[in-house]
């Protein structure tokens, strides 16, 4: 059986370590916590789980922290995560089982990230990260900020998921400024970005508002052309959302439709495109588009996967655009199918009650 390192930089993390350390505490075995400047209870909550609690002076570069973390640890994996995420009671036993058959050919385990949730607790928002790594072959973090593990070889998809759970702390403001203050610094001191950079100071600029230089970073990590693919498709939707912001349909239209000559539609771009056609009322035209939301399957895609706009999201829409071209009974059951998803959704309840109204005067 294979033994397993959690690696880990905190900073500030009373909140939440405390539950993250004890879901992986009786998988590792051993646990290494760099602490970058706490000024709260962090350290001695790390204390509790293990000794091995380490400084390390904050440099504005979350890989040379990651990659100092890395280098501390003696087991044959490398389990990383970050203080706000946890491993729940089904995922911990998944790891387990693993940890008892991996086999050692394996270079790399990733595992489904969720960072999003709606209010029943169903995620909304995962991708694919890789979170066990083979001690021996010395993988790097990359990046100064949005940092990113580079690994090769023999991966292992695992249907293991982290749970994200945000701590009450992350809307501070020093928090929330914390990456685009370190990309604005890097562009005083005339440092060239690498297309990843420029892609992630594009999203830094979006969330904070600054819609136009948010295009403008975006634009120009579509032309370096040498960005991952879903890197590049998700610059196409955010784009969209900038033009959206800025009252510029035309462009919003525009963008989304960029995205798919570097893949398939994905159903976010699918669902956005149906909702242009639903709001002038061309409803058969917007079915095309909420259907083909449903059809891809990307299930086994490293790239973002907001699953509301390949589940209640395009039926309950389906349910809409069937009802306004008359054909009621397949408006039904897709207003049925969003409910699986949302059995309280307030619209779907709305929607039940126009039906019960219609069969019974049918």
């Amino acid at each position: 059986m294979i033994t397993i390192s959690l690696c880990m930089i905190v900073k500030n993390e009373e909140e939440v370590l405390e539950q993250c350390l004890s879901s992986v505490e009786d998988i590792c075995d051993e646990m290494i916590i760099v602490d970058t400047g706490s000024t709260d209870q962090t350290k001695d909550i790390a204390k509790k789980f293990t000794d091995k609690v380490l400084d390390f002076e904050w440099i504005d570069n979350f890989s040379a922290a990651r990659n100092f973390s890395f280098r501390q640890a003696t087991s044959d994996y490398i389990l990383w995560l970050d203080a706000d995420d946890v491993l729940l009671e089904e995922d911990q036993n998944k790891l387990k089982a693993l940890k008892k058959k991996l086999d050692f050919s394996v270079d790399a385990v990733s595992m489904i990230y969720h960072i999003a949730f709606d209010e029943y607790g169903n995620p909304t928002f995962s991708f694919r990260r890789n979170r066990l790594v083979k001690r021996e072959r010395n993988f790097k973090w990359i990046g100064p900020v949005h940092e990113y593990l580079e690994v090769y070889g023999h991966i292992l998809p695992a249907d293991i998921a982290i749970t994200h759970r945000k701590s009450t702390k992350s809307n501070d403001s020093n928090t929330s400024d914390r990456n685009l203050k370190i990309y604005e610094k890097r562009v005083e001191q005339g440092e060239k970005f690498t297309p990843r950079d420029l892609f992630y100071y594009g999203n830094e600029l979006k969330d904070h508002q600054y819609y136009e230089k948010a295009i403008k970073y975006y634009q120009e990590f579509l032309n370096t052309k040498k960005g991952w693919v879903e890197d590049e498709i998700r610059a196409c939707i955010n784009m969209a959302a900038c033009y959206r912001a800025l009252g510029d349909l035309d462009k919003e239209i525009d963008a989304l439709v960029q995205s798919i000559k570097y893949d398939v539609p994905r159903p976010e771009v699918s669902c956005r495109l149906g909702d242009l056609y639903k709001e002038k009322k061309l409803f058969k035209k917007a079915i095309i588009w909420y259907q083909l939301a449903i059809q891809v399957d990307l299930e086994n895609s490293m790239g973002f996967q907001e699953k509301v706009y390949s589940t209640w999201y395009p039926h309950l829409q389906l349910c809409v655009c069937n009802w306004g071209i008359g054909e009621k009974e397949l408006a039904w059951e897709h207003n049925k199918k969003a409910k699986m998803y949302r059995p309280d959704d307030p619209q779907v309840a709305y929607n039940e009650q126009v039906f019960a109204a219609y069969f019974a005067n049918k």
